[in-house]
């Protein structure tokens, strides 16, 4: 492969575990579920998700009792996004009208609670958010190889950047990895230029911009970093970054539901890109100024020829789907 460089989005842009898990919170849609049910008033609902195993305190009137509680001190819940792992808990930060507080839930591999706690919530003692709570599919069909991708510098040179410190940079190689063909002199010589990029989940499109010109390779345009890029976002409140589209290719637009596997647009060359590849990263608001990035874990996948359940790639490693 030439010696490249695939930039990292660095600008000013007004978008308005790390460790394997100990309990099973493969059903993306429980707290999605939770926050439902409980802004509806369903408590009865509520208490169904509860394993028949759970401490025995939580009966129907004292869960009910506790929910009506919480609402008439904290008001409706408008988002419940994952943090972290703490002991036998899941913890969550829940941002209701009123306040925010940390909702710990203890979840068993059936995917029912057992145990329910709330308390005060305080960001300082939190690295809040450390990973994707949304089951996540590579966005892509075939073969491809992560250029950028890892925790430190060494392997991922977005780890400097806070919203994009768990980013990707990934692209497409041959069978003597090359990333083009002949001389790469030209866009549509790469591999990736004009492959499909996929959605990775069910989520809503909150960013489509589709006007910039790809780049000749080796050339970048640093005035408008990510070039034609889409910022979905997931009913768990995270958002996702695609950039360097390929120029009117974009095939959806804001506003727009789209389902995990629609097509979303062309592998391009556009913005602070040096050659067709695609930027692909996770953070938890959407204007990027603000944003920390998530580090994002994909479902099923090949990696280097060995099936993985859960897993982040790292630079260097070859990935693609599991078909199903």
């Amino acid at each position: 492969m030439k010696k490249i460089i695939l930039c990292m989005i660095c600008f000013v842009l007004t978008f308005s575990i790390s460790t394997a898990q100990t309990q099973n919170t493969s059903s993306d849609d429980l707290p999605w579920r939770f926050k439902s049910n409980y802004n509806a008033g369903r408590f009865d609902s509520i208490y169904g998700m509860f394993s028949k195993h759970a401490d025995s305190n939580f009966t129907p009137d004292k869960t009910a009792a506790f929910l009506s509680q919480l609402k008439s001190r904290y008001g409706s819940m408008k988002s419940m996004v994952f943090v972290e792992y703490q002991a036998d808990f899941v913890v969550y930060k829940a941002v209701f009208d009123k306040g925010v507080l940390s909702l710990l839930l203890s979840i068993d591999k059936d995917n029912y609670i057992t145990a329910l706690n709330g308390r005060p919530y305080n960001d300082s003692s939190s690295t809040f958010p450390k990973r994707n709570l949304t089951i996540m599919d590579l966005p892509f069909k075939g073969e491809w190889t992560v250029f950028w991708g890892g925790d430190t510098k060494e392997l991922n040179f977005h780890v400097v950047a806070k919203f994009q410190k768990n980013a990707f940079d990934i692209v497409k190689t041959g069978r003597d990895g090359k990333s083009y063909r002949t001389d790469g002199m030209t866009n549509e010589d790469y591999y990736a230029y004009g492959q499909h990029l996929l959605a990775p989940c069910d989520a809503e499109v909150i960013v489509a911009i589709d006007g910039i010109k790809d780049n000749v390779p080796g050339k970048v345009n640093p005035l408008y970093a990510p070039g034609n890029s889409i910022l979905l976002k997931t009913r768990n409140n995270e958002y996702i970054l695609f950039a360097h589209i390929q120029q009117q290719s974009i095939s959806v637009k804001q506003g727009q539901a789209v389902k995990k596997g629609e097509l979303l647009g062309l592998c391009g060359n556009s913005g602070n890109s040096s050659e067709p590849h695609f930027h692909f990263h996770l953070q938890d608001t959407e204007r990027l100024n603000d944003a920390t990035g998530i580090k994002c874990y994909f479902s099923n996948l090949e990696v280097n020829g060995v099936k993985m359940t859960d897993y982040s790639p790292i630079k260097g490693d070859k990935i693609k789907e599991i078909e199903k």
